[in-house]
């Protein structure tokens, strides 16, 4: 096996305490740097998690020759910037989702990287999860018939008195983006394509006295895609913590717990057409090792990574598209 890919990562963002411990299971991706604007927090972060080196800016990580990929958590509005600037400096870039605020913006992005020749990912985790890998040969295999419907959804109470970065309009907020992003994904990978019609409804946030629309607290969107086929989940700020998924097809369907964050015993369930209920279990499956671990292999194969950067200007193509109806709904 090839020498670990080494890792730096551009601030020091909450989901990284989520990250951080899975680059120790990682065979593959080795932590080895960490930055801040504020130099006293990314020493303190790399004396916390036991990371070799803090840096006191981004540039100063980006130009560290020990680094060879940079993993980018900052708010939305950054990632373009940042991305292109890992490029320019060699590094290959795990951005967390959504890879942008605009499809255009994530098209540059992937060719400034492909040009460059750095690999370019976003930070999605379920696709990487084995219980995934085990849906899509159920699902291949004809098991439930052909696919015709998903139902999904991602929820969760964020307090609204807070100046958490997901209110911000300006820096990409909303339960769109945030959260919605998951299903819009899970739509288009299970039905191999993309929309060709969206429905969608939303509540909107505006902030203090401003008459600008703001960001989407919650919404409800219906995806129509060829042959009759749809998809219809909702996402928001403002209900209880909800996460499962139901897939159905004409001989059966299939129902997923916990569908983007799965316990260590994942499963899933077929309801067969005779009224059947088959339990599947997937143990032993880290999901964000799992990506660190696909995403430092195409480093090291240098290969596109699954899934490429072209699925995370699909995404955004979706999104923006859904935004717009919500808004025009509105």
């Amino acid at each position: 096996m090839p020498p670990p890919v080494r890792f730096g990562i551009l601030g020091v963002a909450k989901i990284n305490d989520r990250l951080i411990p899975a680059f120790g299971q990682s065979e593959r991706a080795q932590l080895v740097a960490i930055a801040s604007r504020a130099r006293d927090r990314a020493e303190a972060a790399a004396r916390e998690r036991g990371i070799p080196k803090a840096h006191g800016s981004y540039e100063e990580l980006l130009a560290d020759p020990e680094v060879d990929a940079v993993y980018i958590p900052l708010p939305n509005h950054m990632h373009g910037e940042w991305t292109l600037k890992a490029a320019d400096a060699g590094k290959h870039v795990l951005c967390e989702k959504p890879l942008a605020l605009t499809a255009a913006q994530a098209q540059h992005m992937a060719d400034h990287c492909r040009a460059r020749e750095v690999r370019l990912m976003d930070g999605f985790m379920w696709p990487h999860h084995e219980r995934t890998a085990r849906l899509r040969q159920t699902l291949d295999a004809g098991t439930i018939g052909d696919v015709v419907r998903l139902t999904t959804c991602f929820t969760f109470p964020l307090p609204l008195e807070t100046d958490n970065i997901r209110l911000h309009p300006e820096w990409g907020g909303g339960s769109l983006y945030d959260v919605g992003c998951y299903p819009v994904y899970l739509a288009r990978w299970l039905f191999r394509s993309e929309p060709i019609r969206v429905q969608a409804v939303a509540e909107f946030h505006r902030a203090g006295k401003s008459q600008a629309p703001g960001v989407d607290l919650r919404m409800d969107v219906l995806l129509e895609f060829s042959e009759g086929r749809t998809a219809l989940f909702d996402c928001g700020f403002t209900l209880p913590y909800r996460t499962q998924a139901e897939i159905v097809g004409t001989r059966g369907s299939i129902q997923i717990p916990r569908m983007w964050l799965p316990l260590p015993e994942a499963d899933f369930f077929i309801h067969h057409g005779d009224d059947r209920v088959e339990r599947v279990v997937v143990t032993g499956c880290d999901q964000i090792v799992a990506m660190l671990n696909e995403f430092a292999t195409a480093i090291q194969e240098r290969r596109e990574p699954r899934p490429s950067s072209d699925e995370g200007v699909a995404t955004m193509h979706a999104l923006e598209t859904i935004l717009a109806a919500a808004r025009d709904h509105g």
